[in-house]
């Protein structure tokens, strides 16, 4: 049984508090006139404070909370304790539900027998626990039980001289929910759209659901209630989608009663985006007469970019490049390639792009070079402009002066 605590009341402040309830005690009316100072044991049960249960001298003893899951047979006990020097007469088990009226579903008297009203909702499902009946332990229990059994089950004692008591029992009835978690695939943008749904089907007391993510958005919940009173929760994840949140963690934390632990359903973000493209490999280096030099075009995108197309501002591509896949090559170096470069990405949604502009140096009059000595292997060769008064330009083409590299025409070796 669970603990109890005892405090002293007026009896109008007892009445009152024991309405609040919806449990009746009829008290004699010699207890008005002085009004007395009397003992109330308070079970300490269900929390929340509707489910608690209150008894006379603490008397009648009852379970406060039973669990049950749909199909089962519940066993409802009662006791009366320590009957000593009281006259039990009969005992009445009421049935009261969340919603509506509250119902006999069983009556026994020592004389004229057990009765089990017949418009209840528990009719043909309730029998005592004993044949015949024990007035001072008249347990029932109620067989196939259904969601709609679930409330309040109050067993009430007609007692002499003392009037009635009785104890409180509440019936909650559990249904383990069927979970589910999937992603929204969303295209990005600018507007809040569902990324990700997660659903608890029929269950009972009602599921709550939340959302793990590093992502930018909230969850939104509903609830429905079906005919056998589980009850559905739905939550969704709204966000605005970006191209950065594609393949984020995303995670549906399902909490139930009939969980042992929340279930978690791990999953990972799918936005869709256009191509991002960039474009490397430009050095602004690009002197006449160098050879070989690349531009290669990379792109992100989902769904994964299918074409790379290379153009120039003009359209047509000069003679000396060559194409292949996502890299382009310029064979020789010449005014032709001193010109904007664009590459075009393309995957279902469209095209992205990106360019490059080249600007083509021209190399100094009349130059010829050659090999320094005494360099190191280690260090790239160098050559020494004949036209020019000591500057030195490496195999890349970039020249140095005596303060090492500066900007200025590149030239080629020979």
């Amino acid at each position: 049984m669970a603990p109890f605590s005892t405090m002293e009341l007026p009896l109008p402040t007892v009445a009152a508090a024991l309405n609040k309830r919806r449990v009746y005690i009829p008290i004699p009316i010699t207890f008005l006139y002085p009004l007395p100072m009397i003992s109330l044991r308070r079970v300490k049960g269900y929390t929340g404070g509707e489910e608690t249960s209150w008894a006379l001298g603490q008397r009648v003893k009852v379970e406060p909370e039973v669990l049950s899951y749909p199909g089962q047979s519940v066993n409802l006990r009662c006791a009366f304790n320590d009957p000593s020097g009281i006259q039990l007469t009969q005992v009445t088990w009421i049935y009261e539900p969340k919603v509506g009226r509250s119902s006999n579903i069983a009556v026994y008297h020592p004389n004229f027998g057990a009765h089990f009203p017949e418009d209840t909702p528990q009719n043909g499902r309730v029998t005592f626990t004993t044949d015949p009946p024990s007035l001072p332990n008249p347990s029932i229990q109620i067989s196939d039980v259904k969601m709609s059994d679930e409330g309040k089950y109050i067993c009430e004692f007609a007692t002499y001289p003392s009037g009635n008591e009785l104890g409180v029992t509440s019936l909650i009835m559990l249904a383990k929910p069927q979970n589910k978690a999937s992603t929204v695939t969303a295209v990005a943008g600018t507007k809040p759209v569902v990324v990700a749904k997660c659903e608890s089907a029929n269950g009972r007391p009602e599921s709550k659901i939340s959302w793990v993510t590093t992502a930018s958005g909230n969850g939104t919940t509903v609830t429905k209630t079906g005919a056998d009173n589980t009850v559905t929760v739905s939550s969704d994840y709204i966000m605005v989608p970006t191209a950065a949140d594609n393949g984020k963690d995303i995670s549906c934390v399902v909490t139930h009663r009939t969980q042992a632990t929340p279930e978690s359903f791990k999953m990972k973000l799918a936005v869709e985006y256009l191509p991002i493209v960039t474009i490397v490999g430009y050095d602004n280096n690009w002197y006449i007469g160098r050879t070989n030099v690349e531009l290669n075009c990379q792109a992100t995108g989902n769904p994964i970019p299918t074409t790379v197309t290379w153009k120039t501002l003009t359209g047509e591509l000069p003679d000396t490049v060559v194409i292949k896949e996502n890299k382009l090559t310029v064979l020789k170096v010449d005014d032709a390639v001193n010109t904007t470069f664009i590459c075009e990405v393309k995957n279902r949604l469209g095209i992205g792009k990106e360019q490059v502009t080249a600007l083509v140096r021209a190399p100094a009059s009349g130059a010829s070079c050659r090999r320094v000595e005494g360099m190191r292997a280690a260090t790239s060769s160098r050559c020494v402009l004949q036209a020019g008064s000591g500057v030195e330009a490496d195999s890349s083409g970039a020249l140095f002066g005596p303060a090492g590299p500066r900007s200025g025409s590149g030239v080629g070796l020979r």
